[in-house]
Parts: C-alpha cells; sequence; structure tokens
C-alpha cells in the first residue's frame, strides 16, 4: 500500500510536469529547429490574418500608411548638412518602402532607412497645415529596430510653416516647430519631446527639452518588435507622452521644461561691481598666535631608514636592464632613415635580489613639524559672498499659453544612424484621441496581434537564455528538482513510520517499557517462586530431560552463571523446609497441588548477561 501511494504521487507530478510541456507545446513554434517551417507557420497564421490599410475615422492632418509600395508625395533632401561640400556631409542615405522582416502582415508596408553611417533626410507635406488654437496636437506613429540599434535616432520633425521652406533644401538647420520621438547613442536612451518656443519680445526661438520618462526604455530598442510612439499636447498647456498607448511621461509646458517658458523677473546687474574693501573671508588666521620657541621648522619629512642593511646577493654594478639579446634587426630598417638600430631593453635576469647602487629606504621624521602656522578664527570683517545687486530683467516676459506654439505644415526625418533597417510606418497627425486609437488598432494592432501568436513558449526563451547564460541550467535544475523532492519527502515517511511502528510491536517484552505496578507485581513473583520448596531429584531428571532433548537436536544447553546460582539457593532453601516441622511440609505439600504427587518445578529464569 505504502508503494502504491509512492507511485501515485510520482505519476502525478509526472502528469503536471509533461502537462507543462505539452502547454509549452501549443504556444511554441519552433523557431530556431526548423527556419523552413517557420517560414510556413507564420505564412499560415498571416494568412488568416485578414490585413487591411487604416483608413481615419475623423479630420486628420496628414496620414501615411506606405502601403501603395510608393513615395508619393514624399520628397527626398538634395542639401548638405552644415551647408559643407565634403562627402560626409551630403543626404545621400537611401529609403525604401519594404515589408518587416520578422512577423510580417501581408499588404503592410513602411518606410525603411537602409544605409548605415550616411545622413538621410526625407519630408512630406500635411494635408492641411496646424495651427495651435484651441485643439489638441496628436502626432502618432510605429518605429521597429529590425537590426536592433548602435547609434542613431527614429524622431520626427514638424517643420514650421515658413514662407521660406522648401523641402528639396530640408537639412539640420531647417526650422521646425516640435520634434519627438527616440534616440539612441551608446547606453544613452532617449525619447525626445522638443519644441521651439518664440520670445515674444526678442522674437528669438528657443528649444525648450520635456522632463526624461521616468521608465526604462532600452527595451524598446533592443526588443526588435514595432513600437507605437504617441504625443499629445493640450490646449490646457499639459502633454503626455505614450508607448504602445501607456503613458511613459506627462507634466505642464509651464513647469515640466528646460529651460523654463518664462524668464525671470529679475536678473543681476552686469555693471554692478564688488568693492575693493569687500572682505569673502569667513575665517583668517589667529593675529596674536606666537610660535612656539621649540619649533624646528628644519626637519625633513622623512630621512634614512638607518637600522636597514643591503639583502644579500644586491649586485652593484648589474644594470637594471639589459638589451634583448634575441631581438634582431628588422630586414627593412635603414641606418640612414631611421637611425642607428637598437635592440630593446629587457629585464635583466640577472638582478633577482637587486641591481644598481643601493641606498636605504626612507621612512618618516618623528621630529617633522613642519612649517609653523598660527590657528584660524572667525573673521570679525567677514561681510558674506558679494553678489551683484538685482535689476528689473528688461526682457521679462509672463506667457500663460505656450501651447500657441507657431504652427507647421511639413513632417520630416532628418536622421544619421550606425544601424540600418529602421522602420516607419503608420504616420498620423490629429485633434482627436478616438481618431488616433482606431488608427492604431488597425495598423500596430494588427502587428502586436502577429507577434504574440508568434512568440515562442517559455520552454524555447528558457533554453535561449540557458545558451547566453550556461550559469542559468543550475537554476533550472534546481527549480525542477525542488518539487520532486518535496513530493517524496511527504509521500515516503508513511511507509517508513509503517515500518517502525511494525517493528515496536515485535520486540521482546523486555524492550518494551513496563510500569511501576507490573514490575513490582514480576519481582513479588520471582521472589514466590525462589521460596517454594522445590524436589532436587525431580528438577534434576527434567533438567537432565531438557538436556538431553537439546542434545539429541544438536544444541547442547550451558548454564549460565545466574542459574547455576539460583539451582544451589533453591538447595539451600529445600534442606531448611526439611528440617522444618511436618505441618510446614503439609503446607507446603498442599501448595505443589497435592501431598503425595511430585513437587512441580519452578520455572527457570535466565538472567541476561550484561
Amino acid at each position: 500500500m505504502h508503494f502504491q501511494g509512492f507511485w501515485l504521487c510520482l505519476g502525478i507530478l509526472c502528469i503536471s510536469v509533461n502537462a507543462e510541456f505539452m502547454d509549452d507545446d501549443v504556444e511554441m513554434t519552433d523557431f530556431d529547429e526548423n527556419p523552413e517551417e517557420t517560414d510556413v507557420n507564420e505564412n499560415e497564421l498571416s494568412s488568416e490574418i485578414k490585413y487591411k490599410t487604416p483608413q481615419p475615422t475623423g479630420g486628420v492632418y496628414f496620414t501615411e500608411t506606405f502601403d501603395s509600395g510608393r513615395l508619393a508625395g514624399w520628397v527626398l533632401s538634395k542639401a548638405k548638412k552644415d551647408d559643407t561640400d565634403t562627402e560626409t556631409s551630403i543626404y545621400n542615405g537611401r529609403w525604401e518602402i519594404e515589408e518587416l522582416k520578422e512577423n510580417r502582415v501581408p499588404g503592410d508596408r513602411g518606410l525603411v532607412l537602409k544605409s548605415r553611417a550616411k545622413h538621410h533626410a526625407i519630408s512630406a507635406t500635411l494635408a492641411k497645415p496646424f495651427i495651435f488654437a484651441d485643439k489638441p496636437l496628436i502626432v502618432q506613429y510605429e518605429v521597429n529596430f529590425q537590426d536592433g540599434i548602435d547609434c542613431g535616432g527614429a524622431y520626427i520633425k514638424l517643420l514650421a510653416d515658413t514662407d521660406d521652406l522648401n523641402l528639396e533644401n530640408f537639412h539640420d538647420k531647417t526650422s521646425y516647430t516640435i520634434m519627438f520621438g527616440p534616440d539612441k547613442c551608446g547606453e544613452d536612451y532617449k525619447l525626445h519631446f522638443i519644441f521651439r518656443h518664440k520670445h515674444p519680445k526678442t522674437g528669438v526661438f528657443e528649444e525648450k527639452h520635456a522632463k526624461p520618462p521616468e521608465v526604462d526604455l532600452k527595451k524598446f530598442f533592443t526588443d526588435r518588435k514595432t513600437h507605437l510612439y504617441t504625443l499629445v499636447m493640450n490646449p490646457d498647456n499639459t502633454f503626455e507622452v505614450l508607448i504602445d498607448q501607456i503613458v511613459v511621461n506627462k507634466g505642464s509646458l509651464l513647469e515640466d521644461v528646460v529651460p523654463s517658458i518664462n524668464p525671470p523677473k529679475e536678473i543681476e546687474d552686469a555693471s554692478d561691481k564688488k568693492p575693493d574693501d569687500w572682505d569673502e573671508r569667513a575665517k583668517i588666521p589667529d593675529p596674536s598666535a606666537i610660535k612656539p620657541d621649540d619649533w624646528d621648522e628644519s626637519e625633513p619629512a622623512q630621512i634614512e631608514d638607518l637600522s636597514a642593511v643591503k639583502p644579500d646577493g644586491w649586485l652593484d654594478d648589474e644594470p637594471k636592464f639589459i638589451p634583448d639579446p634575441s631581438a634582431e634587426k628588422p630586414d627593412d630598417w635603414n641606418e640612414d632613415m631611421d637611425g642607428e638600430w637598437e635592440a630593446p631593453l629587457i629585464s635583466n635576469p640577472a638582478c633577482q635580489i637587486g641591481c644598481g647602487e643601493w641606498k636605504s629606504p626612507m621612512i618618516d621624521n618623528p621630529k617633522y613639524k613642519g612649517v609653523w602656522r598660527p590657528p584660524m578664527i572667525d573673521n570679525p570683517n567677514y561681510q558674506g559672498i558679494w553678489s551683484p545687486r538685482k535689476i528689473p530683467n528688461p526682457d521679462y516676459f509672463e506667457d500663460d499659453h505656450p501651447f500657441l506654439l507657431t504652427s507647421f505644415s511639413a513632417l520630416g526625418l532628418e536622421l544619421w544612424s550606425m544601424t540600418s533597417d529602421i522602420y516607419f510606418d503608420n504616420f498620423i497627425i490629429c485633434s482627436e484621441k478616438e481618431v488616433a486609437d482606431r488608427w492604431a488598432a488597425d495598423g500596430w494592432g494588427m502587428k502586436r496581434m502577429i507577434a504574440n501568436a508568434n512568440e515562442p513558449g517559455v520552454l524555447t526563451q528558457l533554453m535561449a537564455a540557458a545558451q547566453e547564460h550556461p550559469w542559468l541550467w543550475l537554476i533550472y535544475l534546481v527549480t525542477a528538482g525542488l518539487p520532486v523532492v518535496l513530493i517524496i519527502s511527504f509521500c515516503w515517511p508513511r511507509k517508513v513510520k509503517k515500518k517502525y511502528e511494525d517493528a515496536e510491536y515485535k520486540k521482546p517484552d523486555i524492550c518494551k517499557p513496563q510500569t511501576k505496578g507490573a514490575l513490582e507485581q514480576k519481582v513479588k513473583e520471582e521472589k514466590a517462586a525462589l521460596e517454594k520448596p522445590v524436589d532436587l531429584e525431580e528438577e534434576k531428571k527434567q533438567s537432565d530431560g531438557e538436556i538431553l532433548e537439546k542434545e539429541e537436536e544438536g544444541e547442547p544447553e550451558e548454564k549460565s552463571e545466574g542459574e547455576i546460582e539460583i539451582i544451589e539457593g533453591r538447595e539451600e532453601g529445600n534442606k531448611s523446609n526439611k528440617s522444618g516441622s511436618e505441618d510446614e511440609m503439609k503446607e507446603a505439600d498442599e501448595s505443589t497441588g497435592s501431598g503425595d504427587g511430585p513437587v512441580k518445578s519452578v520455572r527457570k529464569r535466565r538472567v541476561r548477561k550484561e
């Protein structure tokens, strides 16, 4: 029964583990084992998806899906960065319209940056300019770093609606109103939200940077998935930045940008000068202090250790470095051009203890005190740190509505990247969040659904992680073995306990604990047996009969010392009983059952040797 319980527990464990593997197999599509089968499965999954090019459900200022396969309305820049004539300053980076490399949606295409270490610039005009007034601004688009990203950006610029705007001359100095999107170089992961604010008095534009998001942005650059970036600006001067429709940053244009929108009311007077007699010293030397007479400033800070002794084996005449004897002059060495060739120096192998002139090491001088200086005290004439006086800021203004930015009429991508195949798709600029959400569901939502369906199972992910980090195998082993140990520990002790109880029941009486009353009763019985008269001749006959039986059975009996003592005691008792009265003998005969019959022998008690 106990074995059956153990195997039942083990069977339950096997079933649960097998179920986990079956679940993993259901979710997993074996991407790594058979690439061709992976493509087939992905194609079968994609063929079941009925993709339809997103269509705006309300008023929009700009939309682009690239599903037509043509760059209709998009203009490639012919400008040069910083207006220089060098080859590296030309915007000659290549753009293509392609499907995604992974998790493709049939019929869905995007704009792909194809060149490495080149400048790229492309732009398109809006259906109508966006004018900042009483409607929100919503800008949304998709990005996929298909090959990861080493150093480069994927942000967009909303180009200011100016009279001199020329998309063929689009470059890094072209005036823009808003810059938004991801950017990365080294280990610095950013999500830009920058807008150019016009000073109402001077007319000068100044860039305002939103505070950085308080989330880890790394995964959005490294997981090679398509992510949705959304910027929402409201007429009440608030803003939100979302990734995959989750808010990662929000704040106020008046409070959460650097530098602040409104300048300080007062500024320092540039013409104000610090007075010559202004004392900024908080502490000064004590003028009343006097150097002690025994202060010796001539003692050096360190002296030679006179107790040091030159080590045995020190070679005074050997140099520390010698020319390398194995070095050879190069065949192309030209002494006229390169000078006289000399072998490189190496450490002298003879200088195992030391070489050159030996000098005693230096130690700290116990008599050294240094230059005496008076102690410092508080300066009674201290006036504090001087600063120029404040005057009213002549350029002060108070802009209560920084949302009212310069209108923009075009969208552009001006990028440089060390990684190619950056994927852009499904641009939309509108004023209604419902329109942007519906647009996202038809485009990015479809990509996310296919990516999730093609996601490898948990088991595949664990195996891939272990290949990159072999130490994970130990963790897997401990995690998998712990349930087995726990189940066995709960099932196995029942059998062990049962065996222990059975063994307890089979122990002889002498090993079982007895109560005090039982022990006393047993002592009385043995004492009474010793006091009873015993017929020695009958007991001898019975004893000889038992010995004869054991000898016939091949088991000769040897009396122990305890048995001999008991028999001798009985013989002495019988002698005393025989010398007693006849009444006592009669009572003894009656106590044995019958006066004429033989006396029953008392049971021999075998005494256990210690």
